[in-house]
């Protein structure tokens, strides 16, 4: 695992940019990885050398995860991220604009660790970020990858 490597799963160039920025003046210098669909998202998780059987990519400290997404849904996302031994305890933030109940429950029901509205606002924005940079990455203590 890279403590400091952020996968952001985002499709909207829009949100991409929003949350670069509010990286940047929450000052949290972590490499930011985006995704920016479902399949992409897994596509990086899961990659592995054919010729080794190893995966190709460490995985990272935080997810942040938007619903909402081409190809395939941050449910289904969460869903095989939690199923595989590898990545059954990375920490997975969902960060999106749904306000529907069906995906909070959902969402939590999958085993997602947090749930968090976009603010509109772009000063709440980030200090939200700057909240998940102090909480995820500094004050929390990682899980350890589960033993075969």
């Amino acid at each position: 695992m890279n403590p400091r490597t952020i996968l952001l799963v985002e499709d909207n160039p829009s949100d991409i940019g929003l949350t670069k920025r509010a990286l940047e003046k929450s000052h949290i210098a972590n490499e930011l990885i985006v995704a920016e669909d479902g399949q992409e998202a897994l596509e990086y998780l899961f990659d592995i050398d054919p010729l080794t059987g190893l995966f190709l990519n460490e995985l990272p400290a935080l997810i942040l995860l938007d619903l909402k997404l081409p190809k395939v849904d941050g449910l289904q996302v969460l869903r095989q991220i939690r199923a595989d031994e590898r990545t059954s305890r990375l920490a997975v933030v969902i960060l999106t604009t749904s306000t529907e109940e069906y995906d909070v429950a959902q969402s939590y029901d999958l085993g997602a660790n947090s749930y968090i509205r976009k603010p509109v606002d772009f000063n709440q924005f980030v200090e939200a970020i700057q909240h998940l940079g102090l909480y995820w990455l500094v004050m929390n203590e990682p899980a350890p990858p589960k033993k075969r």
